[in-house]
Protein backbone atom coordinates (compact mmCIF):
# COMPACT_ATOMS: atom_id res chain seq x y z
CA UNK A 1 0.00 0.00 0.00
CA UNK A 2 2.62 2.92 1.28
CA UNK A 3 4.85 1.28 -1.60
CA UNK A 4 2.34 1.82 -4.35
CA UNK A 5 1.90 5.59 -3.11
CA UNK A 6 5.36 6.11 -2.66
CA UNK A 7 5.61 5.15 -6.55
CA UNK A 8 2.54 6.97 -7.42
CA UNK A 9 3.72 9.92 -5.99
CA UNK A 10 7.23 10.05 -8.02
CA UNK A 11 4.93 9.68 -11.10
CA UNK A 12 3.48 12.02 -10.26
CA UNK A 13 6.10 14.74 -9.50
CA UNK A 14 7.89 13.41 -12.64
CA UNK A 15 4.43 14.96 -14.25
CA UNK A 16 4.22 18.27 -12.47
CA UNK A 17 8.05 18.22 -13.64
CA UNK A 18 6.72 17.54 -17.41
CA UNK A 19 4.41 20.50 -17.63
CA UNK A 20 6.35 23.07 -15.80
CA UNK A 21 3.76 23.16 -12.62
CA UNK A 22 0.63 23.18 -14.90
CA UNK A 23 -2.13 21.17 -13.41
CA UNK A 24 -3.64 19.71 -16.41
CA UNK A 25 -6.75 16.98 -16.98
CA UNK A 26 -4.32 14.01 -18.15
CA UNK A 27 -3.14 14.11 -14.81
CA UNK A 28 -5.55 11.49 -13.56
CA UNK A 29 -8.14 8.79 -13.79
CA UNK A 30 -11.36 10.78 -15.06
CA UNK A 31 -13.83 7.62 -14.62
CA UNK A 32 -16.89 8.98 -12.54
CA UNK A 33 -18.13 5.60 -11.58
CA UNK A 34 -15.72 3.45 -9.14
CA UNK A 35 -16.37 2.07 -6.42
CA UNK A 36 -14.09 2.44 -2.74
CA UNK A 37 -12.46 -0.74 -2.99
CA UNK A 38 -11.19 -0.32 -6.30
CA UNK A 39 -7.67 -0.68 -6.55
CA UNK A 40 -7.39 1.39 -9.89
CA UNK A 41 -9.00 4.52 -8.03
CA UNK A 42 -7.38 7.48 -8.62
CA UNK A 43 -5.19 8.76 -6.12
CA UNK A 44 -4.66 12.22 -5.50
CA UNK A 45 -4.38 13.66 -8.68
CA UNK A 46 -8.46 13.41 -8.42
CA UNK A 47 -7.93 16.36 -5.03
CA UNK A 48 -5.93 18.65 -6.96
CA UNK A 49 -7.38 21.73 -8.05
CA UNK A 50 -7.23 23.54 -10.80
CA UNK A 51 -3.84 25.48 -10.81
CA UNK A 52 -1.31 27.46 -13.34
CA UNK A 53 2.51 28.09 -14.18
CA UNK A 54 2.88 31.06 -11.65
CA UNK A 55 1.81 28.48 -8.74
CA UNK A 56 4.84 26.88 -6.75
CA UNK A 57 3.65 23.10 -6.43
CA UNK A 58 5.45 21.03 -4.38
CA UNK A 59 4.48 17.21 -4.15
CA UNK A 60 5.31 15.71 -0.73
CA UNK A 61 5.06 11.71 0.37
CA UNK A 62 1.35 12.61 1.88
CA UNK A 63 -0.23 15.59 0.28
CA UNK A 64 0.81 18.29 -2.47
CA UNK A 65 1.07 22.49 -1.82
CA UNK A 66 0.63 25.34 -3.79
CA UNK A 67 3.20 26.99 -1.57
CA UNK A 68 3.10 31.32 -2.03
CA UNK A 69 6.04 33.23 -1.44
CA UNK A 70 4.56 36.16 -0.64
CA UNK A 71 1.93 34.84 2.07
CA UNK A 72 4.28 32.55 3.38
CA UNK A 73 1.34 30.02 3.88
CA UNK A 74 -0.15 27.64 0.90
CA UNK A 75 -2.46 29.00 -1.53
CA UNK A 76 -3.95 25.09 -1.03
CA UNK A 77 -3.24 21.82 0.01
CA UNK A 78 -4.43 18.63 -1.30
CA UNK A 79 -4.30 15.33 -0.31
CA UNK A 80 -6.04 11.61 -0.64
CA UNK A 81 -6.80 9.40 2.63
CA UNK A 82 -7.76 5.78 2.76
CA UNK A 83 -9.13 3.54 5.17
CA UNK A 84 -5.85 1.82 4.98
CA UNK A 85 -4.27 4.66 5.79
CA UNK A 86 -5.90 5.82 8.58
CA UNK A 87 -5.02 2.38 10.73
CA UNK A 88 -1.44 3.91 10.67
CA UNK A 89 0.73 3.92 13.93
CA UNK A 90 3.47 6.21 13.45
CA UNK A 91 3.99 9.11 15.93
CA UNK A 92 6.75 11.45 17.10
CA UNK A 93 7.02 15.16 18.45
CA UNK A 94 6.55 17.73 16.24
CA UNK A 95 9.54 19.48 15.00
CA UNK A 96 7.90 22.61 12.62
CA UNK A 97 10.75 23.15 10.20
CA UNK A 98 11.19 25.12 6.75
CA UNK A 99 11.88 22.87 3.47
CA UNK A 100 14.95 22.34 3.21
CA UNK A 101 14.89 21.47 -0.02
CA UNK A 102 13.01 24.61 -0.88
CA UNK A 103 14.41 27.91 -2.07
CA UNK A 104 12.83 31.29 -1.84
CA UNK A 105 10.80 32.95 1.11
CA UNK A 106 9.48 30.76 4.18
CA UNK A 107 8.01 30.70 7.21
CA UNK A 108 9.88 29.71 10.30
CA UNK A 109 9.13 29.02 14.04
CA UNK A 110 10.62 32.46 15.46
CA UNK A 111 7.53 33.93 12.99
CA UNK A 112 5.01 32.18 14.90
CA UNK A 113 6.62 32.51 18.51
CA UNK A 114 4.34 34.30 20.77
CA UNK A 115 2.34 35.94 17.88
CA UNK A 116 -0.96 34.18 19.63
CA UNK A 117 -1.36 32.18 16.81
CA UNK A 118 -1.69 28.09 16.12
CA UNK A 119 0.90 26.52 13.76
CA UNK A 120 -2.09 24.71 12.19
CA UNK A 121 -1.81 22.62 9.48
CA UNK A 122 -3.66 21.99 6.26
CA UNK A 123 -3.08 18.25 5.59
CA UNK A 124 -3.01 16.96 9.28
CA UNK A 125 -0.24 15.22 10.94
CA UNK A 126 -2.59 12.64 12.27
CA UNK A 127 -4.05 11.77 8.53
CA UNK A 128 -0.25 10.93 7.72
CA UNK A 129 0.88 8.43 10.41
CA UNK A 130 0.91 5.68 7.88
CA UNK A 131 4.49 7.03 6.77
CA UNK A 132 7.17 8.39 8.90
CA UNK A 133 8.33 10.56 5.81
CA UNK A 134 4.64 11.55 5.68
CA UNK A 135 4.70 12.83 9.21
CA UNK A 136 7.64 14.58 9.48
CA UNK A 137 7.02 16.02 6.11
CA UNK A 138 3.76 17.34 7.14
CA UNK A 139 5.79 19.73 9.98
CA UNK A 140 7.18 22.20 6.70
CA UNK A 141 6.14 24.92 6.98
CA UNK A 142 5.06 24.84 3.26
CA UNK A 143 1.97 23.11 5.03
CA UNK A 144 1.62 25.20 7.90
CA UNK A 145 -1.14 28.49 8.04
CA UNK A 146 -1.44 30.77 11.22
CA UNK A 147 -4.55 29.35 13.00
CA UNK A 148 -7.08 30.51 15.87
CA UNK A 149 -6.62 28.87 18.73
CA UNK A 150 -9.72 27.59 19.83
CA UNK A 151 -10.70 27.59 15.86
CA UNK A 152 -7.56 24.99 14.96
CA UNK A 153 -8.13 22.91 18.72
CA UNK A 154 -12.15 22.80 18.29
CA UNK A 155 -14.19 22.80 15.04
CA UNK A 156 -11.55 22.91 12.31
CA UNK A 157 -10.22 19.38 14.41
CA UNK A 158 -13.98 18.35 14.46
CA UNK A 159 -13.87 18.69 10.91
CA UNK A 160 -10.07 16.99 10.55
CA UNK A 161 -11.99 14.06 12.32
CA UNK A 162 -15.13 13.91 10.21
CA UNK A 163 -12.43 13.43 7.03
CA UNK A 164 -11.03 10.01 9.14
CA UNK A 165 -14.35 8.89 9.03
CA UNK A 166 -15.62 9.26 6.09
CA UNK A 167 -12.00 7.12 5.12
CA UNK A 168 -13.22 4.85 6.86
CA UNK A 169 -16.50 4.61 5.56
CA UNK A 170 -16.16 5.09 2.31
CA UNK A 171 -12.70 3.60 1.56
CA UNK A 172 -10.79 6.57 0.43
CA UNK A 173 -11.85 10.28 0.90
CA UNK A 174 -10.11 13.45 -1.54
CA UNK A 175 -9.50 16.29 0.62
CA UNK A 176 -8.21 20.14 -0.41
CA UNK A 177 -7.70 22.87 2.05
CA UNK A 178 -6.30 26.31 2.27
CA UNK A 179 -6.96 30.05 3.43
CA UNK A 180 -8.89 32.16 2.42
CA UNK A 181 -7.65 36.50 2.38
CA UNK A 182 -10.73 38.76 2.41
CA UNK A 183 -9.87 42.51 4.64
CA UNK A 184 -6.84 40.60 6.52
CA UNK A 185 -8.19 41.92 9.21
CA UNK A 186 -5.74 40.18 11.14
CA UNK A 187 -2.55 41.19 9.84
CA UNK A 188 1.01 39.57 9.87
CA UNK A 189 3.24 38.02 12.48
CA UNK A 190 6.95 37.74 12.48
CA UNK A 191 9.82 39.37 11.09
CA UNK A 192 9.10 37.66 8.07
CA UNK A 193 5.27 38.85 7.81
CA UNK A 194 3.67 35.70 6.98
CA UNK A 195 0.11 36.85 6.52
CA UNK A 196 -3.03 35.55 8.82
CA UNK A 197 -5.95 34.13 6.96
CA UNK A 198 -9.69 35.81 7.58
CA UNK A 199 -11.05 32.38 7.06
CA UNK A 200 -10.10 28.70 5.88
CA UNK A 201 -11.49 26.31 3.30
CA UNK A 202 -12.13 23.00 3.34
CA UNK A 203 -13.89 20.70 0.11
CA UNK A 204 -14.23 16.98 0.36
CA UNK A 205 -15.11 14.16 -2.08
CA UNK A 206 -15.59 10.63 -1.95
CA UNK A 207 -16.79 7.59 -4.07
CA UNK A 208 -20.07 6.74 -3.09
CA UNK A 209 -22.89 4.02 -4.40
CA UNK A 210 -20.38 3.99 -7.25
CA UNK A 211 -20.58 7.78 -7.69
CA UNK A 212 -19.15 10.91 -6.21
CA UNK A 213 -20.78 12.93 -3.21
CA UNK A 214 -18.91 16.59 -2.64
CA UNK A 215 -19.17 18.97 0.28
CA UNK A 216 -17.66 22.05 1.05
CA UNK A 217 -16.89 24.09 4.48
CA UNK A 218 -15.73 27.43 5.60
CA UNK A 219 -14.43 28.26 9.01
CA UNK A 220 -13.80 31.73 10.13
CA UNK A 221 -10.40 31.94 11.67
CA UNK A 222 -11.65 33.33 15.12
CA UNK A 223 -12.94 31.60 18.38
CA UNK A 224 -16.75 31.34 17.17
CA UNK A 225 -18.74 28.09 17.25
CA UNK A 226 -18.69 26.69 13.65
CA UNK A 227 -19.94 23.16 13.37
CA UNK A 228 -19.12 21.41 10.29
CA UNK A 229 -22.92 20.68 10.01
CA UNK A 230 -23.64 24.29 10.48
CA UNK A 231 -21.26 26.03 7.95
CA UNK A 232 -21.38 22.66 5.33
CA UNK A 233 -21.96 24.00 1.54
CA UNK A 234 -22.19 23.09 -1.91
CA UNK A 235 -18.59 22.59 -4.00
CA UNK A 236 -20.18 25.49 -6.16
CA UNK A 237 -20.73 28.22 -3.24
CA UNK A 238 -17.36 27.29 -2.56
CA UNK A 239 -15.78 28.60 -5.92
CA UNK A 240 -17.51 31.12 -6.52
CA UNK A 241 -16.42 32.49 -3.08
CA UNK A 242 -12.15 31.83 -3.69
CA UNK A 243 -12.82 32.07 -7.18
CA UNK A 244 -11.15 28.63 -8.08
CA UNK A 245 -12.20 25.20 -9.99
CA UNK A 246 -11.95 22.72 -7.53
CA UNK A 247 -12.07 19.01 -8.55
CA UNK A 248 -11.33 19.74 -12.02
CA UNK A 249 -10.87 16.00 -13.53
CA UNK A 250 -13.75 14.94 -12.19
CA UNK A 251 -15.56 13.63 -15.63
CA UNK A 252 -17.36 17.15 -17.28
CA UNK A 253 -20.67 14.87 -17.27
CA UNK A 254 -20.76 14.83 -13.76
CA UNK A 255 -19.08 17.51 -12.42
CA UNK A 256 -21.75 19.96 -12.11
CA UNK A 257 -24.37 17.55 -10.85
CA UNK A 258 -21.69 16.61 -8.33
CA UNK A 259 -20.33 20.16 -7.45
CA UNK A 260 -23.68 21.31 -7.16
CA UNK A 261 -25.78 19.19 -4.94
CA UNK A 262 -25.27 18.36 -1.10
CA UNK A 263 -26.55 15.14 0.31
CA UNK A 264 -26.50 15.67 4.38
CA UNK A 265 -26.69 11.99 5.28
CA UNK A 266 -23.59 11.07 3.50
CA UNK A 267 -21.45 13.29 5.56
CA UNK A 268 -23.40 12.43 8.59
CA UNK A 269 -25.37 15.66 9.11
CA UNK A 270 -29.14 15.60 9.41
Amino acid sequence: MIRSRTLNRIALKARMLLTTGLLISSMACCQPHITPSDPNAPGIELALPASDSTEHILVYEGFTSSYNHLTLVPNWVAYDLTSEECQGTYTSGSNFSRDPHLKGRQASREDYSHSGWDKGHMAPKADLKWSEKAWWESHYFTNICPQNRQMNGGDWNRLEQLVRRLARQYGRVYVVCGPIFDSCAYGTIGDAMVQVPDAFFKALLVPVNGGYQAAAFIMHNDSRRQPPEKVVMTVNELESIIGRDLFPTLDDSVEEQIESTLTPSVWGFR
